[in-house]
This record gives structure tokens, sequence and C-alpha cells, in this order.
């Protein structure tokens, strides 16, 4: 399914307005308390904060992975409010790309087709996704080692391949939740050079983090408390 495009491509990659997630419980916990926030399109942008803070349900929201409880979000440009299950489906593949701290990478694939299989539901030939691939993992630096196993990469290796499988459809937007949480400091350094490398091309990344030292190494740092914005170095307010 193709999305129509808005008439006039969207300068805001991502916006929140009064985003609330409450979910069921006695009493219900509420993730997300009111947030307002706008990411503009090529952004770099770290989202830190402790375990709890929100952090993660605000990238589900802004990734269509769940719905907010009240308020607006609108992603490339399209209110997620309007957009049935399967659009969102479509916005996602379209636009989108993750990437996990766990890589998720199938252990009896090689890094070629781990990549691939990110454009398993398009529709498109094996041999073409494969050469989307291998462009794909050329861009992180893992072309030579395209026909490995995914058993037989180093950690900084198999986040590249993870990386690339996000890249392999040219979304608009990257978020990545806690990128470098398995991986050494020396690797997780070399992986936020490769997003910076990224976001330098054009791509707006959005960047989960608890570690405030990676956090404040971005253009802008948005810290999460308790569900609410304490403090955005690039509040313009």
């Amino acid at each position: 399914m193709m999305l129509t495009q808005p008439i006039a491509p969207p300068q805001t990659a991502l916006s929140l307005r009064g985003v609330t997630k409450e979910y069921p419980g006695t009493p219900p916990v509420r993730a997300l308390r009111g947030v307002d926030l706008t990411i503009e399109n090529g952004e770099f942008v770290s989202i830190v904060g402790p375990s709890g803070s929100g952090k993660s349900t605000l990238l589900h929201i802004v990734g269509t992975l769940d719905r907010a409880s009240a308020g607006d979000v609108h992603v490339a440009g399209f209110d997620l409010a309007a957009l049935n299950d399967k659009s969102l489906s479509a916005l996602r593949s379209q636009h989108l790309g993750f990437v996990f701290q766990q890589f998720f990478l199938l252990a009896g694939e090689t890094a070629l087709d781990n990549v691939a299989d990110g454009m398993l539901y398009t529709g498109r030939p094996l041999a073409r996704r494969r050469e989307m691939a291998t462009e794909a993992l050329d861009k992180v630096g893992l072309a030579s080692r395209a026909g490995h196993m995914a058993t037989k990469l180093s950690g900084g290796e198999r986040q590249r391949v993870a990386i690339a499988r996000a890249l392999i459809g040219n979304p608009r937007i990257l978020l990545a939740d806690e990128p470098t949480g398995n991986l050494d400091s020396k690797t997780g350094a070399s992986i936020v050079q490769l997003l910076e490398d990224l976001n330098e091309e054009g791509t707006t990344i959005v960047v989960i983090t608890h570690d405030r030292e990676i956090a404040d190494g971005f253009p802008r740092q948005v810290s999460l408390l308790d569900g609410e914005i304490e403090h955005d170095s690039g509040d313009r307010r």
C-alpha cells in the first residue's frame, strides 16, 4: 500500500503536541504526560533519561508501533490519528527505519540476506533485494562481510548490519533504541560516528539512550523524566 503524499514536503519530521500515554492498571500508569516535541528534517537528536522515564514509549509512538492515549502526533507530515493499521504499516515501511539494542539478526543467514529481509514484504524479487542490501552494507562499511554468517560477526558488525537493514528502504527518519547498549565503549563510539555520517547525508536520526555521555555528543539533547520533557537543548521558545 502506498500512502498519499502530503501536498508539500513537510519541514517537520516528527511533531508531538500534548501527547499522553496511559496504560491500564490500578492505578493506571501514565508513561507520558503531555509531551510537546518537534524534530525538523535532518536533525540529529538524542533522547536521554533513566529507566522508566518514558523514552522507549515515546519512540514506540513516533515509530507508529503504539498509539498515544491523547494528543496529536504527526510523522513525515501524516497525522497518525487519521491512519488505520494498514496505513500505519505503510508509513513505517516507506518513511521509517528502526535499530534496536538487540540486533534481531537471523543466525542462519548471511549479513547480506539479513539486510535483504528488511524488504521482504515489499514484493521485490530476491535479486533486487540483494542488490539493495549490497548498497546498504557498503554504506555502513561492511560490503566485504556481506557473505559472512551473522554468528561470525562481531557485536559492532552485527549492529552495522542492523543499521544497514534499517536503511535499505531509504527511510527519511531513523529511530534507534539504545543502539550502543550491548557494545563496548570503543565500538559504541564507532556506531555513533556512523549515525553521524548518515545524518550528514540527510537522514533524520533520533537515538534513545540512558547514557548521558553519549547523549551530550549530539547536536540536540532532549531529557525525559517521569514522562515529561525535563530539558530540550533545541527548545526555541
